[in-house]
């Protein structure tokens, strides 16, 4: 009786393991920023892009023009079990050029930072919709001119 008393046990314990460790949280991250080390290492309105290129590496996302400024994106996302995922931590380093390409700012944002954007959805109604085949066919009658069917 012990032997398959002991199985129980183990297979219980077994099973109760795998459940808490089904429910740990798992980390995700994507991006990256450069170390504060390296930004030391440049000098606002002295270095160029050329030399941020060299010293923290091009980013990942440019602004929209092929000339327009640096944005360096780096975030963390914590999933748990059936959960949405849930943003923990974002940064955002920006560094813009004035006309000279040389560095006019380095900003450095946080999640803390940020604003909730609200999202607008725009839909124009079609007079199409209400309107059925019959109805649509039967309403074009009045329309017609014939002079302008036959190029005149």
């Amino acid at each position: 009786m012990s032997a398959s008393r002991n199985r129980v046990v183990k297979l219980a314990a077994v099973l109760g393991l795998s459940v808490l460790t089904a429910c740990s949280a798992t980390y995700r991250n994507h991006g990256y920023v450069p170390p504060e080390e390296d930004l030391q290492q440049l000098v606002v309105g002295v270095d160029t892009r050329a030399t941020v290129d060299d010293v923290v590496g091009p980013p990942s996302v440019g602004g929209v023009l092929g000339d327009g400024n640096y944005y360096y994106v780096r975030k963390r996302v914590r999933e748990y079990g059936m959960f949405r995922p849930e943003v923990i931590e974002r940064q955002v380093l920006a560094i813009s050029f004035d006309d000279t390409d040389a560095i006019a700012n380095i900003e450095r944002f946080g999640l803390e930072d940020g604003r909730i954007v609200p999202l607008s959805r725009r839909v124009t109604d079609s007079s199409v919709v209400d309107n059925g085949f019959l109805r649509q066919m039967l309403g074009n009658i009045g329309n017609f001119n014939p002079a302008n069917a036959l190029g005149g």
